[in-house]
């Protein structure tokens, strides 16, 4: 799971970069899935171990990150379609409310993965003892 984790910290890396350039390199918050991108890389990264407590604990890390992620940008884009209220919005909320959305559905699809990873291994602790 934590070479996954680095995956979709990867992704969300590009993500961010990826809508800070589409939104001409102006909107510094178009960054905001990069920072979630390195926490779940780094996290990631520091559970490529084979201590079971340290690794637990950067994948809760990670899933806690992803989860927060997925909050934040889903709320941000659910705001940006109400304030609209039915109107045509702007180039750049058309771009934000994507990239939101984007990244709404990679911090749930990571996190979906997480809890079941961990309802596994829960399963396999306690059959082994």
């Amino acid at each position: 799971m934590a070479k996954l984790t680095i995956l979709f910290g990867v992704v969300l890396i590009v993500l961010g970069v990826w809508g800070f350039v589409a939104t001409g390199s102006g909107h510094p918050t178009a960054l905001i899935p990069t920072w979630f991108g390195l926490v779940l890389a780094i996290s990631g990264a520091l559970a490529l171990t084979e201590d079971a407590k340290r690794r637990m604990l950067w994948m809760h890390v990670a899933v806690t990150a992803g989860l927060l992620g997925f909050l934040g940008a889903g709320t941000r884009a659910i705001v940006e379609l109400v304030k609209a209220h039915g109107a045509p919005l702007t180039d750049t909320a058309r771009v934000a409310v994507v990239y939101q959305t984007a990244m709404t559905a990679i911090c749930l699809v990571f996190v979906l993965l997480c809890v079941r990873s961990f309802i596994a291994a829960r399963r396999t602790r306690n059959a082994s003892v």
